[in-house]
């Protein structure tokens, strides 16, 4: 069974379309003055879009990739207007998504529990993240066990007993300054004895010295390992979507010190800078599998490429 297909459907549409708003509405007022007083698609209006691509967070690469498919297109159709832009990137853009593998089906294995080891800085949304997949997945019957092992602020461990308390699952947690991987490997010991569908550990969210921060994460690791050997299935790494070039910098450096197997992108609701997750998309081998759309327990959601291509372009009549 799909389990992740069954939980995110594809019935909240419109929360993506209103959580892109702002990013459609900046991207679309930069095309307006890129291809004003123009009709056709010359190398001026592709001069001027690469620069709207590169300022709506798209990534240097990713544009590149996208203005040498409509070159190749313009080349073919001999002329295209500019008032077929809109459509033209939107295909151009889903077709450059399309050609990356199709990870977005994950399926929960029969073995339990599901071990998730979430990481990312400090003030992404990590935690939040978290209470959210929790309920999420609780939403759906399966029981969940949270690990509180960002030991090293009162704050994160208090913020993620909130989130237990209010999606009502069991978290195991120590005092600040314990041990992250002892707390790990607790958490993954209630949750065998509790036979837990989910287990989900949240970590430190410190980038300023890579290797303390490998040695770390590679020790939580091994620590699970011990109770379940191949734990952890999934390293979700949580970027800020506000932050805009700061969230590809941020994936490199992660991806760098650990093995990362998946991407969350937040904060897009409240934000111009959207389009960080087209380029992030396309550039990181690791998908992309949840967005964050708004502020509701409710408004985390599946990563749909086509989808989100959609909505992104989607122009309000």
């Amino acid at each position: 069974m799909n389990f992740f297909k069954k939980i995110f459907s594809k019935e909240k549409k419109e929360t993506l379309d209103k959580g892109l708003e702002k990013s459609k509405s900046s991207f679309f007022g930069k095309l307006s003055k890129a291809v004003a007083g123009k009709s056709k698609v010359d190398d001026e209006v592709l001069d001027n879009l690469e620069e709207v691509l590169v300022s709506s967070d798209v990534g240097v690469k990713t544009t590149i990739r996208i203005i040498d498919r409509i070159e190749a297109r313009v080349a073919k159709d001999k002329y295209l207007g500019t008032d077929e832009l809109d459509q033209i990137l939107r295909e151009e853009i889903a077709g450059l998504l399309s050609e990356t593998e199709d990870q977005t089906n994950f399926n929960l294995p029969d073995k339990k529990p599901y071990v998730i080891m979430v990481v990312g800085v400090n003030g992404v949304g990590k935690t939040t993240t978290i209470g959210k997949l929790a309920h999420q997945f609780k939403s759906q019957g399966k029981s969940v066990v949270l690990g509180a092992a960002d030991t090293f602020r009162a704050a994160a461990i208090d913020q993620l007993q909130i989130w237990a308390d209010r999606v009502e699952v069991p978290i195991v947690k120590q005092k600040m300054g314990s041990d992250p991987a002892s707390v790990a490997f607790d958490t993954l010991q209630s949750g065998v004895n509790k036979g837990a569908d989910v287990v989900i550990i949240d970590t430190a969210g410190r980038l300023h010295n890579k290797i303390n921060l490998m040695n770390e994460l590679t020790k939580i690791k091994r620590v699970m390992q011990k109770v379940v050997p191949d734990a952890p299935h999934e390293v979700l790494l949580v970027l800020d979507g506000s932050t805009g070039q700061n969230a590809f910098e941020q994936a490199k450096q992660f991806t760098a010190a650990t093995e990362v197997s998946s991407l969350a992108v937040t904060k897009l609701d409240g934000t111009a800078k959207g389009g960080v997750v087209i380029g992030i998309s396309d550039q990181f081998k690791i998908p992309v599998k949840y967005i964050g759309v708004g502020e509701g327990i409710d408004d985390l959601q599946v990563f749909n490429k086509f989808e989100f291509v959609d909505s992104f372009f989607k122009q309000n009549l």
